[in-house]
């Protein structure tokens, strides 16, 4: 670790963490509900639950960012963070509105609109805290070295605050609602949130691979590129059933084909420069978990979400469990392996020690990892069930869901299983380190 600022990377992680496993205790409630329907039907009722778990999912995503940006953008611009203090508000701002959500769910206030039920004063709270945040880290940038991954970053950090103002505009017409609707929540995760999921992994490809910075620039621009294109007018395909011309059909259907490319791109990427590397970083955990964010992320947010994108399969599957199973792979690989590949980096320079705790790290991995997918299969073959006997032979919802209970026992244990590794993760990053000595300031980014 080079800069003092770097520091608050910390609590922003430890944070982070926190809410993470906020996210997997109501995924799993949420999860027993389905195969005990009547559990917490009355403190907790499932809607709640699921508000709960989605909320805290992409709230600890964007302290995860935040973080990643406070630790990467001061070695990037070579100066430290514009305002330590501006930091600490934001982050208690965040935290505050995050908190104050999750409670007002319990007492049943929330605006109900999916992944966008905060309360307004909730909003309010985190677009300020998001807009103090841009502040501060764009003072950075401009008063520092300027660098292809600082500004893709910070590119995509303004891409994600413009679009989250949407979320402000609530029509009564349904149609509009749900036109404006997918520019935060599909604009945020398949267009800006990949540039910040790019110069993320840029970041951390410089540190572990030792790989030439300006070939790396050059993937980066590539990736960048195919991201805009296709993520903006790839919202075409949630277009198909709302009232919007027919044009939207074709647009949608070419566009979800184009938004496999950038995940397949960084695939390529990501190990073509580990392989030309040819370098023993020494923390491998590290670089197992930034391997494997670009895999899954390719299978997750690309294969599952082209399955079902085009409008003759999406007519039959939408809202299915087919759509679960792409959300659930989808984040858990292009984001959240994102994050934990990045703590995984981070944390020993933040604690001052080599890397730590690896092998702990990297079981936490497999386990997460093949209960994710698991969980992926058992939700893609319940979703196929329910889509041929809802949709094609019209059976009863109800009758169907009693057909396919046994994929939901599987869920549940899969969820199970993935909370145990989260733990064993958390464990492994936050928890002691023995037989260390402490590092020297700025072993763990040694390489430009």
């Amino acid at each position: 670790m080079k800069y003092q600022t770097q520091q608050l990377a910390y609590p922003y992680f430890v944070a982070a963490l926190a809410l993470f496993l906020v996210q997997l205790v109501a995924g799993v409630l949420a999860g027993t509900i389905y195969v005990f329907p009547h559990f917490l039907s009355e403190a907790a009722p499932f809607n709640i639950i699921r508000m709960i778990h989605t909320s805290a999912l992409l709230v600890w995503l964007l302290l995860g960012y935040f973080g990643a940006s406070y630790f990467l953008i001061p070695e990037e611009c070579e100066r430290e963070v514009y305002s330590p203090k501006l930091a600490w508000w934001q982050l208690g701002i965040f935290v505050f509105a995050a908190l104050g959500a999750v409670i007002s769910y319990l007492f049943g206030v929330h605006e109900g609109r999916e992944f966008l039920e905060q309360p307004l004063w909730v909003k309010i709270l985190l677009a300020v805290a998001f807009v103090i945040f841009l502040y501060n880290i764009t003072m950075t940038v401009l008063k520092g070295r300027k660098t292809v991954v600082s500004i893709v970053l910070l590119v995509g950090l303004w891409g994600a605050a413009l679009f989250y103002l949407f979320a402000f505009y609530n029509p009564s017409n349904l149609a509009l609602d749900k036109l404006y609707w997918w520019w935060v929540v599909h604009v945020w995760v398949e267009g800006v949130w990949e540039l910040i999921m790019a110069a993320m992994l840029a970041f951390l490809l410089i540190k572990l691979t030792g790989v030439d910075r300006e070939i790396i620039e050059k993937w980066l621009y590539v990736i960048v590129g195919l991201s805009l294109v296709s993520g903006l007018l790839g919202t075409g395909h949630h277009y198909y059933w709302i009232g919007t011309p027919g044009y939207w059909h074709w647009i949608g259907g070419v566009f979800s084909v184009l938004e496999v490319l950038p995940f397949f791109a960084m695939v390529l990427w990501a190990f073509y420069l580990v392989h030309e590397s040819g370098r023993d970083h020494p923390n491998r955990a590290a670089m197992l978990w930034s391997l494997g964010c670009p895999v899954m992320a390719f299978f997750g947010a690309g294969v599952w979400g082209l399955m079902h994108s085009f409008s003759q399969v999406n007519f039959y599957s939408h809202g299915t469990q087919v759509t679960a199973a792409h959300g659930h792979l989808a984040f858990y690989g292009a984001y959240v392996m994102l994050n934990l590949a990045f703590f995984t980096y981070a944390l020993p320079a933040l604690r001052g020690v080599q890397p730590f705790n690896q092998i702990l790290n990297m079981w936490s991995f497999w386990i997460m990892t093949g209960s994710m997918a698991f969980m992926t299969f058992t939700l893609t073959f319940a979703g196929v069930i329910q889509t041929h006997l809802q949709r094609v032979l019209g059976m009863d919802f109800m009758e169907i869901q009693q057909q396919i209970a046994l994929f939901y026992w599987l869920r549940l244990g899969s969820g199970i299983f993935f909370v145990i590794g989260a733990l064993l993760y958390i464990y492994a990053v936050l928890g002691p380190v023995r037989g260390q000595m402490a590092a020297p300031l700025g072993v763990q980014t040694a390489t430009k």
